[in-house]
Protein backbone atom coordinates (compact mmCIF):
# COMPACT_ATOMS: atom_id res chain seq x y z
CA UNK A 1 0.00 0.00 0.00
CA UNK A 2 2.68 2.71 0.78
CA UNK A 3 4.04 1.93 -2.58
CA UNK A 4 1.10 2.84 -3.71
CA UNK A 5 1.22 5.96 -2.39
CA UNK A 6 4.58 6.69 -3.13
CA UNK A 7 3.40 6.43 -6.45
CA UNK A 8 0.80 8.57 -6.26
CA UNK A 9 3.22 11.59 -3.98
CA UNK A 10 5.39 11.40 -7.43
CA UNK A 11 2.24 11.54 -9.65
CA UNK A 12 1.20 14.88 -8.14
CA UNK A 13 4.55 16.60 -7.65
CA UNK A 14 5.20 15.86 -11.13
CA UNK A 15 2.47 17.60 -12.06
CA UNK A 16 2.77 20.87 -9.57
CA UNK A 17 6.34 20.92 -11.07
CA UNK A 18 4.43 21.04 -14.53
CA UNK A 19 2.23 23.31 -13.60
CA UNK A 20 5.02 25.86 -12.61
CA UNK A 21 7.02 25.46 -15.85
CA UNK A 22 3.85 25.97 -17.67
CA UNK A 23 3.30 29.33 -15.43
CA UNK A 24 6.35 30.45 -15.77
CA UNK A 25 6.35 30.41 -19.73
CA UNK A 26 2.85 32.46 -19.42
CA UNK A 27 4.79 35.46 -17.36
CA UNK A 28 5.43 38.14 -20.03
CA UNK A 29 8.89 38.66 -18.30
CA UNK A 30 10.21 35.18 -19.80
CA UNK A 31 9.03 35.33 -23.42
CA UNK A 32 11.70 38.04 -24.93
CA UNK A 33 13.75 36.24 -28.22
CA UNK A 34 16.69 39.11 -27.71
CA UNK A 35 16.53 39.31 -31.59
CA UNK A 36 17.90 42.39 -33.14
CA UNK A 37 17.19 44.41 -34.84
CA UNK A 38 14.04 45.51 -32.33
CA UNK A 39 11.30 46.99 -34.39
CA UNK A 40 12.21 50.74 -33.11
CA UNK A 41 16.04 50.23 -32.79
CA UNK A 42 18.36 53.42 -31.40
CA UNK A 43 20.60 53.51 -33.76
CA UNK A 44 17.71 54.01 -36.78
CA UNK A 45 16.29 56.73 -35.12
CA UNK A 46 19.05 58.22 -33.48
CA UNK A 47 22.23 59.10 -35.56
CA UNK A 48 25.78 59.88 -33.60
CA UNK A 49 26.98 63.14 -33.75
CA UNK A 50 30.99 63.68 -33.92
CA UNK A 51 31.41 65.68 -30.68
CA UNK A 52 29.56 62.94 -28.59
CA UNK A 53 32.62 61.77 -26.13
CA UNK A 54 33.37 58.41 -25.72
CA UNK A 55 33.25 58.33 -22.26
CA UNK A 56 30.23 59.32 -19.79
CA UNK A 57 29.12 59.50 -16.39
CA UNK A 58 25.18 58.98 -15.92
CA UNK A 59 24.67 61.26 -13.10
CA UNK A 60 21.52 60.77 -10.92
CA UNK A 61 22.41 63.48 -9.06
CA UNK A 62 20.73 67.26 -10.88
CA UNK A 63 22.04 68.96 -7.40
CA UNK A 64 25.55 67.93 -8.85
CA UNK A 65 24.69 68.77 -12.72
CA UNK A 66 23.37 72.57 -11.26
CA UNK A 67 26.60 73.26 -9.26
CA UNK A 68 28.65 72.71 -12.20
CA UNK A 69 26.44 74.54 -14.53
CA UNK A 70 27.10 77.30 -11.99
CA UNK A 71 30.69 77.09 -11.90
CA UNK A 72 30.79 77.00 -15.81
CA UNK A 73 32.35 74.05 -15.64
CA UNK A 74 29.56 72.16 -18.19
CA UNK A 75 28.89 72.99 -22.20
CA UNK A 76 25.43 71.23 -23.06
CA UNK A 77 25.66 68.82 -26.30
CA UNK A 78 22.13 68.16 -27.41
CA UNK A 79 18.94 67.49 -25.73
CA UNK A 80 17.40 64.23 -25.60
CA UNK A 81 13.78 64.35 -24.59
CA UNK A 82 10.57 62.86 -23.35
CA UNK A 83 6.80 63.35 -22.68
CA UNK A 84 8.02 64.79 -18.99
CA UNK A 85 10.29 66.91 -20.24
CA UNK A 86 13.62 67.67 -21.73
CA UNK A 87 17.14 65.50 -20.32
CA UNK A 88 20.17 67.35 -21.60
CA UNK A 89 23.17 65.92 -22.10
CA UNK A 90 26.34 67.85 -21.25
CA UNK A 91 29.73 67.70 -21.67
CA UNK A 92 32.52 68.41 -19.24
CA UNK A 93 36.70 68.74 -19.89
CA UNK A 94 38.69 67.19 -17.30
CA UNK A 95 42.68 66.71 -17.42
CA UNK A 96 42.09 67.32 -21.11
CA UNK A 97 39.32 64.73 -21.93
CA UNK A 98 36.12 65.32 -22.89
CA UNK A 99 33.29 63.63 -20.76
CA UNK A 100 29.34 63.42 -21.52
CA UNK A 101 27.02 64.17 -18.65
CA UNK A 102 23.76 63.13 -18.41
CA UNK A 103 20.73 62.43 -15.79
CA UNK A 104 18.54 60.10 -17.17
CA UNK A 105 15.88 59.97 -14.52
CA UNK A 106 15.37 57.29 -11.76
CA UNK A 107 14.27 53.69 -12.06
CA UNK A 108 15.25 51.34 -14.62
CA UNK A 109 13.27 51.97 -17.67
CA UNK A 110 14.09 55.58 -17.68
CA UNK A 111 17.66 55.03 -16.84
CA UNK A 112 18.15 52.49 -19.65
CA UNK A 113 16.38 54.06 -22.17
CA UNK A 114 18.23 57.54 -21.99
CA UNK A 115 21.81 55.15 -21.69
CA UNK A 116 20.28 53.04 -24.86
CA UNK A 117 20.56 56.93 -26.49
CA UNK A 118 23.84 58.21 -25.47
CA UNK A 119 25.16 54.92 -27.12
CA UNK A 120 22.94 55.23 -30.01
CA UNK A 121 24.70 59.04 -29.75
CA UNK A 122 28.32 57.40 -29.91
CA UNK A 123 29.06 56.57 -26.18
CA UNK A 124 31.06 53.28 -25.66
CA UNK A 125 32.85 53.89 -21.75
CA UNK A 126 29.94 54.94 -18.99
CA UNK A 127 30.41 55.36 -15.30
CA UNK A 128 27.24 55.80 -13.35
CA UNK A 129 27.08 57.22 -9.91
CA UNK A 130 24.29 58.26 -7.77
CA UNK A 131 22.49 57.14 -3.98
CA UNK A 132 22.09 53.52 -2.10
CA UNK A 133 20.15 52.86 1.15
CA UNK A 134 22.34 49.90 2.58
CA UNK A 135 21.74 46.68 4.46
CA UNK A 136 24.56 46.61 6.80
CA UNK A 137 24.39 49.26 9.37
CA UNK A 138 28.00 49.87 9.57
CA UNK A 139 28.55 51.25 6.47
CA UNK A 140 28.40 54.66 7.04
CA UNK A 141 26.64 57.57 4.65
CA UNK A 142 28.85 58.79 2.19
CA UNK A 143 31.06 55.91 1.67
CA UNK A 144 31.77 55.14 -1.84
CA UNK A 145 30.61 51.59 -3.48
CA UNK A 146 31.95 49.88 -6.00
CA UNK A 147 29.15 47.56 -7.38
CA UNK A 148 30.33 44.41 -8.49
CA UNK A 149 27.25 42.73 -9.14
CA UNK A 150 23.64 43.11 -8.43
CA UNK A 151 20.41 41.22 -7.87
CA UNK A 152 18.01 41.38 -10.81
CA UNK A 153 14.96 42.55 -9.07
CA UNK A 154 13.62 44.98 -12.09
CA UNK A 155 12.11 43.80 -15.69
CA UNK A 156 14.14 46.51 -17.71
CA UNK A 157 17.18 43.70 -17.74
CA UNK A 158 14.97 40.93 -18.57
CA UNK A 159 14.36 42.42 -22.49
CA UNK A 160 18.42 42.33 -22.87
CA UNK A 161 19.35 39.07 -21.22
CA UNK A 162 18.60 35.89 -20.84
CA UNK A 163 17.31 35.14 -17.16
CA UNK A 164 19.51 35.08 -14.29
CA UNK A 165 19.28 36.10 -10.57
CA UNK A 166 22.24 38.00 -10.73
CA UNK A 167 24.50 39.58 -13.55
CA UNK A 168 28.06 40.99 -12.86
CA UNK A 169 30.37 43.94 -13.92
CA UNK A 170 32.84 43.07 -16.21
CA UNK A 171 36.22 42.01 -14.58
CA UNK A 172 38.50 43.79 -16.89
CA UNK A 173 36.29 47.31 -15.73
CA UNK A 174 36.16 46.43 -12.15
CA UNK A 175 40.05 45.95 -12.16
CA UNK A 176 39.65 49.42 -13.76
CA UNK A 177 37.50 51.19 -11.33
CA UNK A 178 39.53 49.76 -8.39
CA UNK A 179 43.11 50.95 -10.23
CA UNK A 180 41.29 54.91 -10.75
CA UNK A 181 40.13 54.86 -6.74
CA UNK A 182 43.32 53.21 -5.21
CA UNK A 183 45.72 55.57 -7.46
CA UNK A 184 44.24 58.37 -5.87
CA UNK A 185 43.81 56.73 -1.99
CA UNK A 186 40.04 57.30 -2.40
CA UNK A 187 38.79 54.57 0.31
CA UNK A 188 35.82 53.19 -0.98
CA UNK A 189 34.00 49.37 -0.51
CA UNK A 190 33.37 46.73 -2.98
CA UNK A 191 29.65 44.55 -3.09
CA UNK A 192 26.95 43.47 -4.41
CA UNK A 193 23.50 45.42 -4.94
CA UNK A 194 20.15 44.89 -4.91
CA UNK A 195 17.99 46.70 -8.12
CA UNK A 196 14.75 46.66 -7.35
CA UNK A 197 11.64 48.66 -9.32
CA UNK A 198 9.53 49.43 -6.21
CA UNK A 199 11.03 51.74 -3.42
CA UNK A 200 7.62 51.55 -1.12
CA UNK A 201 8.04 47.46 -1.53
CA UNK A 202 11.17 46.72 0.47
CA UNK A 203 9.48 44.37 3.26
CA UNK A 204 11.65 43.34 6.07
CA UNK A 205 11.45 39.89 4.80
CA UNK A 206 13.01 40.52 1.33
CA UNK A 207 15.47 42.81 2.95
CA UNK A 208 16.39 39.55 4.92
CA UNK A 209 17.06 37.29 1.92
CA UNK A 210 19.23 39.90 0.20
CA UNK A 211 21.02 40.03 3.17
CA UNK A 212 21.38 36.66 3.28
CA UNK A 213 22.48 36.58 -0.56
CA UNK A 214 25.10 39.25 0.51
CA UNK A 215 23.67 42.09 -1.01
CA UNK A 216 25.13 45.50 1.32
CA UNK A 217 23.37 47.69 -0.74
CA UNK A 218 19.60 48.49 -2.61
CA UNK A 219 19.18 51.08 -5.51
CA UNK A 220 16.54 50.61 -9.25
CA UNK A 221 19.18 50.83 -11.78
CA UNK A 222 22.31 49.13 -11.73
CA UNK A 223 21.12 45.48 -13.46
CA UNK A 224 19.59 47.17 -16.08
CA UNK A 225 22.40 49.12 -17.11
CA UNK A 226 24.80 46.25 -16.93
CA UNK A 227 22.30 44.18 -18.97
CA UNK A 228 21.86 47.05 -21.24
CA UNK A 229 25.76 47.42 -21.64
CA UNK A 230 26.36 43.52 -21.99
CA UNK A 231 23.54 43.59 -24.62
CA UNK A 232 25.07 46.66 -27.06
CA UNK A 233 29.09 45.10 -25.59
CA UNK A 234 30.34 48.69 -24.44
CA UNK A 235 31.93 49.51 -21.03
CA UNK A 236 30.14 50.05 -18.26
CA UNK A 237 30.69 50.24 -13.79
CA UNK A 238 29.27 51.92 -11.21
CA UNK A 239 29.68 53.76 -8.11
CA UNK A 240 26.83 54.05 -5.17
CA UNK A 241 27.31 56.35 -2.30
CA UNK A 242 25.49 55.10 0.79
CA UNK A 243 22.58 56.79 1.99
CA UNK A 244 19.32 55.49 4.11
CA UNK A 245 19.55 52.33 6.01
CA UNK A 246 16.97 49.81 5.11
CA UNK A 247 18.54 46.65 7.22
CA UNK A 248 16.52 47.81 10.64
CA UNK A 249 13.27 46.84 12.33
CA UNK A 250 12.56 50.60 11.39
CA UNK A 251 13.72 53.16 8.29
CA UNK A 252 16.91 54.69 8.80
CA UNK A 253 16.75 57.93 6.39
CA UNK A 254 20.37 59.36 8.10
CA UNK A 255 19.77 62.99 7.20
CA UNK A 256 23.22 64.29 7.40
CA UNK A 257 24.08 67.63 6.77
CA UNK A 258 27.09 66.90 4.58
CA UNK A 259 25.37 65.01 2.05
CA UNK A 260 25.70 67.58 -0.59
CA UNK A 261 29.28 67.16 -0.49
CA UNK A 262 29.17 62.97 -0.71
CA UNK A 263 26.93 63.34 -3.80
CA UNK A 264 29.95 65.31 -5.83
CA UNK A 265 32.61 63.70 -4.28
CA UNK A 266 31.44 60.28 -5.58
CA UNK A 267 30.69 61.85 -8.62
CA UNK A 268 34.53 63.02 -9.16
CA UNK A 269 35.18 59.54 -8.46
CA UNK A 270 33.17 58.85 -10.88
CA UNK A 271 35.10 61.10 -13.05
CA UNK A 272 38.25 59.44 -12.14
CA UNK A 273 36.78 56.15 -13.33
CA UNK A 274 35.90 56.79 -16.80
CA UNK A 275 38.98 58.28 -17.27
CA UNK A 276 41.00 55.09 -16.37
CA UNK A 277 38.66 52.76 -18.80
Amino acid sequence: MSGHLGIVDLFFAARIVAKGANMEKRLPIMEHDYERPAVIEPTKVISSIPEMPERAVILFYQGVIETLLSKGLLKKIIDRRSEVGFFPVYEIEYRGVKIAILNPGLGAPSAAGFYEELIALGVRKTIACGSCGVLKRDIPRGEIIVVESAIRDEGTSYHYLEPSREIAVDTEVLEKVEAALEALSIPYIRGKTWTTDAFYRETKKIVKERIDEGCIAVEMEASALMAVSKFRNVLFGQLLSSGDDVSGEEWDRRFHPEAASHKERVFWAAIECCLNL
